[in-house]
């Protein structure tokens, strides 16, 4: 039986056909995995034949391949497609592994023909091909190549060297990528301490389904705005990376990019286009709490459970109609969630969806933002993705706990955990309990994402001069106007209703032991502190006498100890960051309970001494 072992050469071989995709014969490519390690969401590693080794790392679509022990380190694996990339500032090379099939699991120890040797582009291993080959070449001189000589497909496949967008970093000054536009932004103007300006964003795709953001600026920003058009495929090169900002990152990856004047972008005609492969990153309903009112956008999948018709709302901003529809979706979590389709995605996917409702279809949206709308809640945006029974392991796993448990089960919306009414919400008072000074004094705090804490405190002070309600409307909540005529207006329903309501939206100041913050509260919060309706507390404002009944009620809620549920993030208004506390649930201090939290809270200090 012969010897298991690596492709004697194999890297010389690989360094001698950079890029292989046009070769008629692919030789047989066996390495030696070693030093396998992950690298943001792939994997990096060292291939060596015995005799020579090579930097390299696997492509995003083999990780799961790496995760379920299939390759291993110490195995042996044969490449079947890849390409030979340089690392700039280093003399180096590395192979990106964009195919393969295992030989063999991980061997006993490392195979050394020879002693061994790194390789280095100045040294002999890489001579057997001509340097200038290995020039990556930048975008226009792809496109002039393609349009002015037409070279054969090999001789393009040659040449092409394009980077996949999980092969970069900071640190590569030369490189070529292929992607799609998948989103692009508008052009927005600002103004800062050095002046004025002009922004816009893409988010670019490429074949294998990675995503990153692109930033433009002034004169470069004004350069491709036109040139760039969604959907459409192009060589760009000539531009940088950097670390992403969290606060206004929209994609997945560690890195955006950045265009200036100088960078080349070419649209790729005269050949095949490419549609990317859509990647997901689900998070389950259940934990979604976390991400409301947050920057970072969130994928999920679920089970549709209601499709409702198509409503019509109209934008505050230019009083254009667009229309909307929700849709209810559960996942194995038993746990539910509204996502409101808006524009296109609501008359398209959401007409198919209605049609077949009865069928519980499955949906995976990616891009989604959350919001609280009734504790928590889903909206698409422009570059949000919806599709309709997905070929997804996951997909399938939900069908099958669906089909077998998740039809009779007991569901319940995600929302109702942060509801004051909530079961779960009493219990929650004596979970993450902080005091008022460690909110207030952490700048930091719920700069990234809200976050959520449980504090007892005392309503020190209601200012009776500020608006204390708004006027809503009696089916929807949303603010209403007055109606020419008589009457209140409703944008949402598209209404006229000659009655409205009052709902509480007001600042209360809170004080405990340790200090005392400003505390937002909404009309059920708002309704246990005070203890009437905003309608009743109307009538009391409106009544005329020597005593002023309606200070006396606001004077009446002071002083009276709570227990809030709060989130905690931070908002900018005028390029100022502020911190906003929000009051999610309100309880009665319940002092038997309380009395049994403070000694568990004495214990464990006593235990820790």
């Amino acid at each position: 039986m012969a010897k298991l072992g690596p492709t004697p050469d194999a890297i010389s071989t690989i360094l001698a056909c950079p890029d292989p995709s046009g070769s008629v014969e692919r030789p047989d490519i066996v390495i030696q995995v070693l030093d396998l390690g992950p690298r943001g969401i792939t994997y990096k590693f060292t291939a060596s034949d015995g005799k020579m080794k090579l930097k390299g790392m696997f492509s995003s679509q083999l990780a799961s391949q790496i995760t379920s022990g299939n390759i291993q380190n110490l195995g042996l694996v044969r490449i079947l497609d890849y390409a030979v990339n340089e690392i700039p500032g280093m003399s180096e090379n590395y192979v990106l592994v964009k195919q393969c099939e295992v030989v063999s699991p991980a061997l006993e120890t490392e195979i050394k023909n020879e002693v061994k040797s790194e390789v280095k582009s100045g040294e002999v291993g890489i001579i057997l091909k001509p340097k200038q080959e290995m020039v990556s070449k930048s975008a226009s001189q792809i496109v002039h190549e393609q349009n002015g000589n037409m070279a054969p497909a090999v001789r393009m496949a040659m040449t092409r060297r394009v980077h996949p967008l999980v092969s970069l970093n900071p640190y590569q000054g030369n490189w070529t990528i292929k992607v799609r536009v998948t989103n692009k932004g508008t052009m927005r103007t600002y103004k800062n301490a050095r002046g004025e300006g002009c922004v816009f964003n893409v988010e670019l795709t490429d074949e294998e389904g990675t995503q990153i953001q692109a930033t433009m600026f002034n004169e470069a920003a004004k350069k491709f705005f036109e040139k760039f058009e969604l959907g459409k495929v192009y060589y760009i090169s000539k531009g940088s990376l950097r670390v992403a900002n969290k606060q206004f990152k929209t994609v997945q990856n560690d890195y955006e990019m950045n265009l200036n004047e100088n960078s080349e972008v070419e649209e790729a005609i005269n050949e095949a286009a490419f549609v990317p492969e859509t990647k997901f990153n689900f998070v389950p309903v259940d934990m979604l709490g976390p991400h409301v009112n947050g920057k970072e956008l969130v994928d999920v999948i679920g089970v549709v459970q209601s499709v409702s018709p198509t409503m019509s709302i109209r934008r505050k901003s230019n009083n254009e109609s667009i229309p909307k529809r929700d849709i209810t979706i559960a996942d194995e979590t038993k746990k539910t969630v509204v996502v409101s389709l808006w524009g296109e995605l609501a008359t398209s996917v959401g007409q198919e969806l209605l049609d077949i409702a009865d069928q519980s279809p499955i949906v995976a949206i990616k891009s989604l933002k959350v919001g609280d709308f009734q504790g928590v809640s889903l909206s698409t945006l422009s570059r949000s993705t919806v599709v309709v029974n997905p070929e997804l392991p996951e997909a399938k796993r939900l069908r099958s706990w669906y089909d077998s448990e998740g039809k009779g089960a007991s569901l319940a919306s995600v929302g109702n955990g942060m509801s004051p009414l909530a079961k779960s919400g009493a219990r929650s008072m004596y979970s993450d309990r902080v005091s008022l000074s460690h909110i207030s004094d952490d700048p930091s705090l719920g700069e990234d994402k809200p976050v959520f804490f449980s504090v007892k405190a005392f309503i020190s002070s209601i200012r009776p001069d500020q608006a204390l309600w708004y006027r809503a409307c009696k089916t929807c909540n949303k603010k209403v106007t007055e109606a020419i005529g008589s009457g209140y207006w409703c944008e949402a329903c598209q209404k006229n209703d000659e009655e409205c309501s009052l709902r509480y939206i007001l600042v209360a100041r809170v004080t405990d032991a340790s200090g005392e913050a400003y505390l937002s509260l909404f009309n059920e919060e708002a309704e246990r502190v005070i203890g009437c309706s905003a309608d009743e507390l109307d009538k009391l404002k409106s009544q005329e006498g020597e005593e002023n009944v309606y200070q006396l009620k606001l004077k009446q809620a002071t002083w009276v100890p709570h227990l809030f549920r709060v989130s905690v993030s931070q908002n900018e208004y005028n390029n100022e960051k502020r911190k906003r506390i929000t009051a999610r649930a309100v309880a009665p201090v319940d002092f038997a309970a309380e009395s049994k939290f403070l000694l568990e809270e004495i214990s464990k200090m006593k235990a820790s001494q």
